[in-house]
């Protein structure tokens, strides 16, 4: 086993070539009001200090690499690398910290919450130095938040389509959400928008499976609303 996965106790562990807290614990840092800031359950791998697992954490979720190679030259590590700046023991819970670490905004594509979770609670969960890992908590700046567009429309054009007002709209998710049929899930859609629903959703789990091909399930669910607007106008 190398040295970088050796993980029993009593001989320690060693989290790569180069230490990560020489460059990426910085307690010292003052936060932006730009940063996203984020709080790890950090539980580190015997033999690994707090700060190298706080510090290892910040770097797999931001700029870090296990040894040093020559492209770090053609970048600024400072102005891209996330930082661990705080580590305080959880009280009760023995050889647990709770880490919290600063990331420029830069980092992340604007209004994309998929590449901000990617970085930040992405590979860094089967890191080798931590025993366990959590992410307790998340502070999104408004410079981050206002990156996101929202929605084409409001809630008024929907009720404009629908020509609903004056109530809350109903809806549901179409039952069993797997092993119906596209003819049967087309039926149960029928029914639901017959017996007075505005609208029905798929499950996130139904997709195109064997069962019910996306374009089968298309297809009927179609035909149901265009039965039930026939039948209820």
């Amino acid at each position: 086993m190398s040295p970088q996965t050796e993980t029993k106790a009593g001989v320690g562990f060693q989290a790569g070539v180069k230490d990560y807290k020489l460059t990426y614990y910085t307690p010292e840092y003052e936060t932006k009001d730009t940063d996203i800031l984020a709080a790890f359950r950090v539980t580190p791998q015997p033999g690994v200090p707090p700060e190298e697992a706080g510090a290892a954490v910040a770097a797999e979720s931001s700029t870090g690499t296990w040894t040093t190679v020559w492209t770090d030259g053609l970048t600024s590590l400072d102005r891209y690398k996330g930082r661990c700046y705080h580590i305080e023991p959880v009280p009760g819970d023995e050889n647990q910290y709770i880490c919290y670490v600063a990331y420029p905004l830069d980092l992340f594509e604007e209004g994309s919450v998929t590449n901000m979770f990617t970085s930040i609670v992405g590979n860094v969960f089967g890191f080798k130095a931590l025993r366990a890992l959590r992410l307790e908590d998340l502070r999104i700046p408004p410079s981050y938040s206002k990156t996101f567009q929202g929605p084409p429309h409001g809630i008024q054009v929907e009720r404009d389509k629908l020509n609903k007002y004056g109530r809350p709209l109903l809806g549901c998710t179409i039952k069993p959400k797997l092993g119906l049929s596209a003819k049967n899930y087309g039926r149960a859609c029928y029914e639901c928008l017959r017996g007075g629903l505005d609208f029905t959703k798929d499950d996130e789990n139904v997709n195109s499976q064997p069962f019910m091909r996306w374009r089968d399930r298309f297809v009927f669910c179609a035909e149901a609303i265009y039965k039930a607007q026939a039948e209820t106008g």
